[in-house]
């Protein structure tokens, strides 16, 4: 008895201070353990109830939550279960308060439920309808982040259930309208709580593709609890987040979850989506016969219209008589050719008269017309001309200039014109 209490007081009081020479009993950590779990409060949880047993009144339970694979034991007392308005249901979706509890004995950690509440459809639809508000104001679902549609994708990638109906569908219809269609298949989990995980690294998995144009994400009809996963928040943004576009087909034309909205195209039901995705062969071929032949009376419209205007140019006088413009145009250059002639004739005529005129006009102001009317010039010796009688005085020889001829004479006498006189 001395030596476990020796033992005990030696013992490290923290897990801390343990070694290898000095460690702590296993049942040392279990009762610390327990110690510490059990004053961990009291608190709500959500989750789906996987299992359900009932013995002695009493409820064992298996809760995992509805995102993850995650589940504790939980345990309902009888005093608890008398309290409740309906039994634990497997698959029911619920809350309950619960407080950690530890077994020591066996090291196993347990759930002690004190109060459990089924979720109601109207609870799970207010969660819904405030995360899709939440989302719209932060502008997920705004249409100018929604991608176009390729015309006629080369790969379509499609995320659905193994072997599901809604496969079938929209493999079965794209194939019908284009028999050349391709898919790159991804099958998941579509409900439960691996959907949202599976379908998310599908997703990325696809999307990260280069020869996927297009993803759908396909699933049948279901409750609303089946169709939860396609209104979780984290699928959602990773939809949001794909470079690829997306195209929802979740249940029916009634069902709506959250992915809908943030999807680029949403589909009323698989099939639905498989005639939007690619074109009805029969309708293009319909269509390209129907181009062809517009585009053949168009040509032919052309090509006649065409016809008649070089009809209607050849039967045009100077195409159909040429020689009738040449003679035209000879016609106007004789023409012109005349008029040239005669303007050029009558400015020389004008020019003969203008030179004649003014011919006269140099004559009479020459000095000989002067000297043909009877005048005369009379100059000294040397040829200078006298205007003045003092300029010559007696006995000054001058040579007087006639209209023809010139004669020698001698001054004899000299008389000046008294001032007042005329000359």
């Amino acid at each position: 008895m001395e030596q476990a209490q020796k033992r005990s007081s030696s013992l490290p009081s923290t897990a801390a201070q343990t070694t290898v020479e000095n460690p702590w009993p296993l049942r040392v950590l279990s009762d610390k353990l327990k110690i510490h779990i059990e004053n961990s409060p009291q608190v709500w949880v959500e989750g789906q109830l996987l299992e359900a047993n009932i013995r002695n009144g009493h409820a064992y339970l298996v809760l995992r939550d509805v995102d993850a694979d995650q589940s504790f034991s939980v345990t309902v007392w009888a005093s608890v279960m008398r309290s409740l308005d309906t039994a634990p249901e497997v698959g029911s979706r619920v809350v309950a308060r619960v407080k950690p509890s530890f077994y020591a004995k066996t090291g196993r950690l347990s759930l002690n439920a004190f109060d459990l509440r089924p979720v109601g459809l109207g609870d799970l639809l207010a969660r819904l309808e405030k995360l899709r508000r939440a989302l719209f104001d932060e502008g997920l679902f705004d249409p100018a982040r929604k991608q176009p549609l390729p015309l006629l994708p080369g790969r379509i990638g499609l995320i659905t259930g193994r072997d599901s109906d809604a496969e079938k569908d929209v493999i079965r219809n794209a194939s019908l309208r284009w028999p050349a269609v391709a898919f790159d298949i991804r099958n998941t989990a579509v409900q439960g709580v691996n959907a949202v995980a599976e379908v998310i690294a599908a997703l990325r998995e696809l999307d990260a593709n280069d020869e996927v144009e297009v993803i759908i994400i396909a699933r049948g009809g279901g409750a609303l609890e089946d169709l939860l996963p396609f209104s979780s928040e984290e699928l959602v943004r990773a939809v949001s987040a794909c470079t690829t576009p997306v195209i929802s087909a979740i249940g029916h034309e009634a069902d709506r979850p959250i992915l809908d909205d943030v999807a680029d195209v949403r589909a009323s039901t698989p099939t639905d989506a498989a005639k939007r995705v690619v074109p009805d062969l029969a309708d293009e071929l319909a269509n390209l016969a129907q181009a062809r032949n517009r585009l053949d009376r168009a040509v032919r419209a052309n090509v006649e219209r065409e016809r008649q205007r070089i009809a209607s140019v050849r039967a045009r006088p100077v195409l159909a008589f040429p020689q009738t413009m040449v003679q035209a145009r000879r016609e106007d250059v004789v023409r012109l050719g005349q008029r040239s002639t005669l303007a050029m004739r009558g400015s020389l005529v004008r020019g003969h008269d203008s030179i004649a005129h003014l011919r006269a006009q140099v004559r009479a102001l020459s000095p000989q017309q002067t000297l043909d009317r009877g005048y005369s010039v009379i100059q000294h010796a040397d040829g200078s001309i006298i205007r003045s009688a003092d300029e010559a005085p007696v006995g000054s020889l001058l040579a007087v200039r006639l209209a023809h001829g010139r004669l020698d004479a001698t001054v004899t006498s000299s008389h000046t014109p008294e001032e007042g006189t005329t000359p």
